[in-house]
């Protein structure tokens, strides 16, 4: 049997469109033809995070709509109240992140099933993945009460691999000339190269075909 395809995904945990490629991507990272990584870019993360006012959360509500067209996922009425109404707290993706990095050191195996429950706890729940609290709940929720508690106070190998992940991830988007996310890169070595983010809105078939083809 040949060696599962190599496929780096570049993503933030607070990018909708990466939410909306989920469907697709839970069922590739389910196949045994493929071994995806996880590789959150910390787009909205640090410099990149911002004021939630009236004119982003206009923004993002109306994009949403469009991923929920595409992608079929949904965007629950408690979302567009609590999340994006709430103007007491920044867009950052940095504590969302930092919580898959955790779950990364500690359960790597659970680390995409985290990114889902962190999709869902803020998109269809409508609760705030920007807050350490309700990550830690989803971790506990996840029977993961040890990467919870490491989230709640960060040791400095967390901060270390947390910076670590982000410096490389973008090194990769710069490389590949990936100018957002979500982004997938195919192949090992030198032999690797860019797939599109539409691809992640098509049939599951023609996104495998593309990838082997790749």
């Amino acid at each position: 049997m040949s060696a599962p395809i190599q496929i780096t995904y570049l993503f933030d945990p607070l990018c909708g469109w990466c939410y909306g490629a989920s469907t697709l991507l839970e069922q590739l990272v389910a196949r045994t033809d493929f071994a995806v990584e996880l590789a959150p870019t910390g787009l909205f993360a640090g410099e990149g995070a911002r004021p939630m006012d009236d004119g982003f959360a206009a923004y993002a509500w109306s994009n949403d709509q469009r991923i929920s067209r595409l992608s079929g996922q949904p965007f629950s009425e408690a979302y567009r109240r609590d999340v994006l109404g709430d103007r007491t707290r920044l867009f950052d993706s940095g504590p969302a992140t930092l919580a898959l990095t955790a779950v990364a050191l500690m359960a790597p195996d659970r680390e995409f099933a985290a990114l889902k429950a962190l999709q869902l706890v803020r998109y269809v729940e409508g609760r705030d993945s920007t807050d350490i609290a309700v990550l830690s709940d989803v971790l506990r929720a996840m029977n993961l009460p040890e990467v919870a508690a490491r989230l709640a106070s960060p040791d400095v190998a967390l901060i270390t691999a947390y910076r670590a992940r982000l410096e490389a991830a973008r090194a990769e988007m710069r490389r590949f000339g990936a100018n957002g996310v979500p982004a997938l890169i195919v192949g090992t070595g030198h032999d690797r190269r860019l797939v599109q983010a539409s691809a992640l809105f098509g049939s599951l078939d023609v996104l495998v075909d593309g990838l082997k083809a790749a």
